[in-house]
């Protein structure tokens, strides 16, 4: 009796320990909510955090699965595929004691919506938003918000709480439009539950979403990974070799050569003009070639410091700084960041930090006496330049002194013909990794069906490598997310700026040329054109149902294997017969046809080099365009221009999409 007294008090015992050792925190990862929904047909990664060591054991409707925490508390565990259904009960349990339950999870298709401003746009700025929210009501389809975020490195967790809201008036609001339109469209055929997690940031560069082994593939970019990772310890050692790379493409310039660096300490007046008292967005300083400028400016301006202070480590601040700037004190270059006023980032839809940027100053930057302080700023948009209150700008010293910056500020604008600057590797949307870091990595292990991608604005200035950049892009994630044929539904740039007059040369064109190529090289993508339904006084242009349409057409043929056009009229080849140029096209339904004319509009006949292309007139022959060649002609181009005016359709009323081609070639296709 005694033993068995003594056996009961021992089992007591190890349940009251078990007790205390219970994971306190929740086992689940944060992107397993009340509301989620999981891939259907697929495995599924589930994953969290418990006790070290801990056993944890996943149950969801029928299915079990059983995983072990490593020494540093993370587990993951992974399900059997299920077919579309529920609700279900997710629910861990650690041998502990802990346990975690999310319900109403749904099995269906879940799809990343990802991009810049045009997939953040939401449901309230589209087309006709008031009965659009009111009718939403839609239990079937979930969205999951990822919060904006950059990091140096990779983070497993969301840098702020993220919810899965079911669709309806209540929610759909702040629902990307894009992105919920898409899933509408895409319910008509495929009757399944939808969950999309929107993870997008307006005016991102498609190098931010990129992985850093997926930027040193695609080459190129080694230093700026090498000096981001210097700052993940190391913040000065990397304004400091950021500062001197900076430096020497300023000098490898040929606008450049022969002249004074602007960040030396000693001044050359005739370089430099007096900047409006307060300085202020430089629009409003009523200097005509500063009316609507976007570039880079360079400011100068002087401060006197004690010796005491100039011994002491001290805090550089230099307010509001719209965009991106570099800084120098002294001929040291000190820092580097960036930013939108208020004005732009409610236009692209970011959230980025107000305060007045500052940036830390070692003991032995300052000089007892005159110190000199040089700052870059580069504008790509709307207002640009230093702003805010002249007050927030001074030196601020550890004793609690300061030193206001409040002496006469001078300008210059680069030389004629400079480059636009490099941007910081740890720029938010216009760094490296960046994004990806802070905004994918988190969820890396879900099970997605496919992604949807709308970005390219912010790369049009680089448009001649953006086909190389989107293949490793996807070649990139789809490593992420171990799905080697992981579909992507690339949508094409709209039409925005002023339409044409005569040919040119167009960055927006030839970026859409580049998303063109990069999906017909790879038979894992699809395109949805878009450049008929832009809006040339408005980048983010309102009609969102029309691009949800045509990216679920894309998905409808790429992922559900539906024997339909994928995005309308596409270019086959272009082949030469006397003095004609003839342009076959695939997957015109029926035949091509042109709206508001019987002759398209929008063809354009070049010889090899820029700057020789020329309006043609074109026919049309069922399937087939005819241009006749009165001057050798080596390529044919249609719609090249930032905002052409586009009339070729076919039947079902897609649009064909802006191509460029060589005359006897043909292009790639799958």
């Amino acid at each position: 009796m005694t033993e068995i007294r003594r056996s009961r008090a021992s089992m007591a015992l190890v349940a009251v320990l078990a007790a205390s050792n219970a994971w306190a925190g929740p086992l689940l990862h944060p992107v397993f909510q009340d509301h989620a929904v999981l891939q259907r047909d697929q495995s599924v990664s589930i994953w969290g955090t418990a006790a070290a060591n801990d056993s944890v054991t996943i149950s969801l409707g029928a299915h079990t699965a059983t995983a072990r925490a490593d020494d540093s508390g993370n587990w993951k565990a992974s399900l059997p595929a299920m077919p579309a259904g529920g609700p279900f009960n997710l629910t861990a349990s650690a041998s502990s004691g802990s346990t975690q339950t999310v319900s109403d999870v749904l099995v269906g298709d879940v799809w990343l919506c990802s991009g810049q401003s045009n997939m953040v746009l939401p449901v309230h700025r589209a087309l006709d938003s008031r009965s659009e929210i009111a009718g939403s009501a839609n239990d079937a389809i979930r969205m999951l918000t990822v919060d904006l975020a950059n990091a140096v490195h990779p983070r497993t967790q969301f840098a702020a709480p993220a919810q899965w809201r079911i669709a309806g008036p209540d929610t759909v609001a702040e629902f990307s439009a894009t992105c919920f339109y898409f899933a509408r469209e895409l319910q008509k055929t495929a009757k399944v539950p939808m969950g999309l997690i929107t993870s997008a940031w307006g005016g991102s560069k498609i190098e931010a979403w990129m992985s850093a082994q997926g930027l040193r593939d695609a080459g190129g970019y080694d230093v700026a990974l090498d000096v981001l990772s210097i700052r993940r310890t190391d913040v000065d050692a990397a304004a400091k070799r950021w500062g001197a790379e900076w430096e020497g493409w300023w000098h490898r310039q040929p606008a450049t050569r022969n002249t004074v660096d602007p960040w030396a300490t000693k001044m050359t007046a005739s370089q430099w003009r007096t900047a409006r008292a307060g300085l202020g967005h430089w629009e409003n300083w009523g200097v005509p070639e500063l009316q609507r400028y976007n570039g880079a400016l360079w400011y100068r301006t002087t401060a006197s410091v004690s010796a005491q202070q100039a011994k002491q480590r001290a805090r550089l601040v230099i307010g509001g700084v719209d965009e991106a700037d570099q800084t120098w004190v002294n001929g040291r270059a000190v820092g580097n960041d960036m930013g939108f006023s208020d004005a732009a980032a409610n236009d692209k839809f970011s959230k980025l930090p107000r305060g007045p940027r500052a940036y830390y100053l070692n003991a032995g930057t300052l000089r007892a006496g005159e110190n000199v302080v040089v700052i870059s700023v580069l504008d790509t948009y709307a207002n640009g330049g230093l702003y805010g209150a002249a007050s927030q700008r001074a030196i601020q010293f550890e004793d609690g002194s300061a030193v206001a910056l409040d002496r006469e500020w001078f300008y210059q604008l680069p030389p004629r013909g400079a480059q636009t600057p490099p941007r910081a590797p740890w720029e938010a949307t216009a760094g490296v990794t960046t994004i990806y870091n802070a905004m994918i990595a988190p969820i890396a292990n879900y099970s997605i069906r496919g992604v949807a991608w709308y970005q390219g604005e912010s790369n049009t200035d680089e448009a001649g490598r953006y086909q190389s950049l989107l293949g490793h892009f996807m070649t990139d994630w789809r490593r992420v997310f171990a799905t080697p044929d992981l579909p992507f539904l690339i949508v094409q740039l709209a039409n925005f700026g002023t339409p044409p007059t005569m040919p040119g040369e167009s960055n927006w064109a030839a970026l859409r040329e580049a998303q063109r190529q990069a999906v017909a090289a790879d038979k894992h993508a699809g395109l949805a054109i878009a450049i008929d339904i832009g809006d040339r006084y408005d980048i983010h242009p309102a009609n969102k149902q029309e691009v949800g349409r045509r990216l679920a057409r894309a998905a409808r043929r790429l992922v559900y294997g539906e024997t339909i056009a994928a995005s309308g009229p596409i270019p086959v080849e272009v082949a030469r017969e006397g003095d004609r140029a003839i342009i076959r096209f695939g997957d015109v339904d029926r035949r091509l046809i042109s709206y508001g004319t019987d002759h398209p509009i929008g063809f354009e006949l070049c010889g090899s080099e820029a700057g020789t292309c020329r309006f043609a007139e074109a026919t049309l022959d069922g399937s087939r365009v005819t241009l006749r060649t009165e001057a050798p002609a080596t390529r044919v181009r249609y719609c090249w221009a930032d905002s052409p005016v586009c009339t070729l359709y076919d039947e079902s009323g897609l649009p064909a999409g802006p191509f460029e081609l060589s005359i006897g070639s043909s292009s790639p296709s799958h």
